[in-house]
């Protein structure tokens, strides 16, 4: 199964970008009508946010969030499978690359941080091509071991590397950031009880990991927000980044909220690039809500 799904893989890959996008277009506006329990947490994720302004604005904006979110899964044959030179060209436009500069200059470990907006696989692997120092990503493993194998074998090359969402994975980034390299950690991820709190999100409670905001304040680490937005009719990608605004205490529930609200203007930046789908909202049975 692992080879024959990697050979998929590697077929999709090869399709220019603008009709494998298309590609998912479709399946996405399919989806949206055939993928129920989906398209209803969608929809009460979008709601909370109240970006639209209306229930017509909000079920085409839930149309679109289908298909974006489809054309980020098709996205992935060509971060696990293409080179990092055919990645990097099809990054047609990056806004705040001085920040990165100026933390280089000051010989900071730079924590990279990007919510499940725009295609952060892409992202990460332009970044870890351009960067001067190795890159380590934390990730989640999949529930199926050998996609995890397929997963890695994309992710861990030239200067990129992975750290799994355990204790031993946050020693990897730890030790990362103390050697000056960048890491990067997706902060609107459901951690486990007891690693994190409640903080709001877009004005509801939703359990929020406190390790980014516990990184961002290490000694001689700079905490950048980015973000990989998908650019209209398949002309590539932008990439997007810019400091972490607020100002972070040491108090955990403080520094979640700061987290949360960075997260909320980037989402509503590119709010059709969200995955709105995500439980965020995930209740955990032995931590009761504030």
């Amino acid at each position: 199964m692992q080879k024959l799904v990697y050979f998929v893989f590697s077929l999709l890959a090869l399709i220019p970008l603008p009709v494998l996008q298309g590609i998912g277009s479709i399946l996405g506006r399919l989806g949206f009508y055939f993928a129920t329990s989906e398209r209803e947490r969608t929809t009460k994720n979008l709601h909370f946010s109240k970006i639209a302004a209306n229930d017509q604005q909000a079920e085409k904006l839930v149309k679109s969030i289908f298909a974006e979110t489809a054309k980020s899964g098709l996205e992935l044959s060509i971060a696990w499978t293409r080179s990092s030179k055919h990645i990097v060209s099809l990054f047609k436009e990056v806004h705040g690359w001085e920040h990165i500069e100026e933390a280089i200059a000051n010989k900071h470990g730079l924590l990279l941080i990007t919510p499940h907006l725009g295609n952060y696989d892409l992202a990460g692997r332009y970044l870890s091509e351009k960067l001067p120092f190795p890159l380590t990503a934390m990730y989640r493993p999949p529930k199926i071991s050998w996609l995890e194998s397929i997963m890695n074998n994309g992710r861990v090359r030239d200067n990129g590397y992975t750290a799994p969402a355990n204790m031993q994975g946050v020693k990897q980034v730890v030790r990362a950031l103390k050697n000056k390299e960048a890491t990067i950690i997706l902060p609107d991820q459901v951690p486990g009880e007891g690693e994190g709190v409640w903080a709001n999100f877009f004005d509801r409670p939703a359990y929020t990991m406190t390790l980014a905001s516990r990184l961002a304040i290490m000694p001689n680490v700079t905490a950048l927000f980015f973000c990989g937005e998908r650019l209209p009719y398949g002309r590539g990608f932008a990439l997007h980044i810019a400091p972490l605004t607020g100002t972070l205490t040491g108090n955990r529930e403080h520094d979640a909220q700061i987290i949360n609200n960075n997260v909320e203007e980037w989402v509503k930046r590119f709010p059709s690039q969200y995955l709105f789908g995500y439980n965020r909202y995930k209740k955990r049975k032995n931590i009761p809500l504030p």
